[in-house]
């Protein structure tokens, strides 16, 4: 059974997704729930599922390996950013390497980097006047946005999407293939 640590920031969306597709798998479990803003839904979730959490304290995170220490006690096989909006630590990176995958709500290498998260990248793709946004499932390394890609998938931009109908059509494709793409990572 492989352990999976989330990492988030917000309500957890994507987090309650892949917890539903892993409630029954003989294959991995959301073993732990890491997050860096108090009273965020994310911890309602991880209560409710009855899986541990943890609130990242950002000088720790940042200065110390503590958390390093913390994953690997766990015996955590994959890390995975769902709306977590720290950068990872070059520490974490190094220690946990191509074992940490982020969703990012764009088709990168557009529109990534610092500040370019939620609804700033939807705002930014529909006042460019895209014709077509996605997901990109990568790997992390020590930059934003910036580790291999695994997956990208695509939507089209309609004339009348505002950043809150594209941000409804980049949830559905997220919610649809980041579970899958976590299942087809711990079985390769």
């Amino acid at each position: 059974m492989k352990n999976i640590a989330i990492f988030a920031s917000g309500t957890g969306s994507n987090a309650q997704k892949i917890i539903d597709h892993f409630r029954n798998s003989a294959i991995a479990r959301v073993s732990m729930i890491l997050c860096n803003k108090p009273g965020a839904g994310v911890f309602q979730i991880a209560e409710k599922e009855g899986i541990p959490s943890v609130l990242i304290e950002k000088e720790s995170f940042f200065h110390t390996d503590n958390y390093i220490t913390i994953l690997k006690e766990a015996g955590i096989d994959l890390i995975v950013l769902a709306g977590f909006l720290w950068k990872v630590p070059a520490n974490l990176v190094q220690a946990f390497p191509d074992t940490i995958i982020n969703i990012h709500p764009a088709l990168l290498p557009k529109y990534g980097g610092k500040g370019m998260y939620g609804h700033f990248v939807h705002e930014a793709v529909i006042t460019a006047r895209e014709t077509e946004s996605g997901i990109t499932i990568h790997y992390v390394n020590e930059k934003y946005d910036d580790g291999a890609t695994i997956l990208q998938e695509r939507c089209i931009i309609t004339p009348d999407d505002t950043p809150l109908t594209l941000a409804g059509k980049i949830q559905l494709l997220e919610h649809k293939w980041y579970p899958l793409i976590v299942e087809r990572l711990l079985t390769k």
